[in-house]
């Protein structure tokens, strides 16, 4: 995200969004892990909705997905991102001890 806010600021935010919009697997690790500012938002706002329907992604977050609209803080932009998410995806969830926690 540092990176494309730095992008909009010098004028390479097309480009960097060609890059990552050729690829055709989008990983979206621990998503919502730590908050983000309006850019950010947008910023994520304009990928989901360039891969929506075309290409794949998989997101991961600790965070349940009836948490997200918490996380994300502003309504009208959860409602965006989760609406283009979640009706389409494949939903996997753990449930248990964390592997981390495990002892050997």
């Amino acid at each position: 995200m540092n990176k494309l806010k730095g992008a909009k600021a010098k004028g390479t935010y097309d480009a960097d969004m060609k890059k990552i919009e050729k690829s055709a697997l989008l990983v979206l690790d621990d998503l919502f892990i730590l908050g983000l500012d309006s850019k950010e938002l947008a910023i994520l706002l304009d990928i989901i909705e360039d891969r929506h329907g075309r290409k794949s992604m998989i997101i991961t977050s600790q965070i349940p997905v009836d948490g997200w609209y918490d996380a994300i803080g502003d309504p009208t932009i959860a409602d965006a991102i989760i609406d283009r998410i979640a009706h389409t995806a494949h939903r996997i969830e753990l449930s248990g001890e964390s592997m981390r926690t495990r002892k050997k």
